[in-house]
C-alpha cells in the first residue's frame, strides 16, 4: 500500500498536500483498491467554501458511489480537468494526476489534526 510521507490523511481515506495557503485533495491509494474501477467523479463545489468533514463531491465506481469528505475547512478553486474525460487515472496515480480539488485554506491550523503517514499506516 502507498503511503506517501510528504501528504496529510483523514479518517475518511482523503489526502491532503499542503502548498503554502492552498492543498491539493484526492483520495488514498487504499480507497481507490477498495473503491475498484472509477468510471465517474461529480464535484459541483468549485467556487464555495466548505467546513472540514463536509462533502465535497462523490465517486463512482462500477460497483459503488462513495462522498468524499474535505480534509480541512477551505474555498474549492479547481476541479481536476483530467478527471472530466480519465476518471480511472484515480486508480493509475491517486496521489498524483489523480488530484480531486485544489483549494484555498480558510483554517490553516486544521492541517494540526490530519494523520502523518505513519498513523495514517497504523490506523489501515
Amino acid at each position: 500500500m502507498n503511503v506517501p510521507e510528504n501528504l496529510l490523511y483523514t479518517k475518511d481515506h482523503e489526502w491532503l498536500r499542503v502548498e503554502g495557503d492552498f492543498g491539493y485533495v484526492g483520495v488514498t491509494d487504499f480507497a481507490q483498491s477498495e473503491l475498484g474501477d472509477i468510471v465517474f467523479i461529480e464535484i459541483e463545489t468549485v467556487g464555495e467554501t466548505l467546513m472540514k468533514a463536509e462533502v465535497f463531491g462523490t465517486i463512482e465506481a462500477v460497483k459503488t458511489v462513495s462522498d468524499m469528505f474535505m480534509p480541512v475547512s477551505g474555498e474549492i478553486l479547481e476541479f481536476n480537468p483530467a478527471l472530466e474525460e480519465s476518471p480511472d487515472v484515480v486508480n493509475k496515480d491517486p496521489y498524483g494526476k489523480g488530484w480531486m480539488v485544489k483549494i484555498k485554506l480558510t483554517n490553516p491550523s486544521e492541517v494540526n489534526d490530519l494523520l502523518s503517514s505513519e498513523k495514517y499506516k497504523a490506523f489501515l
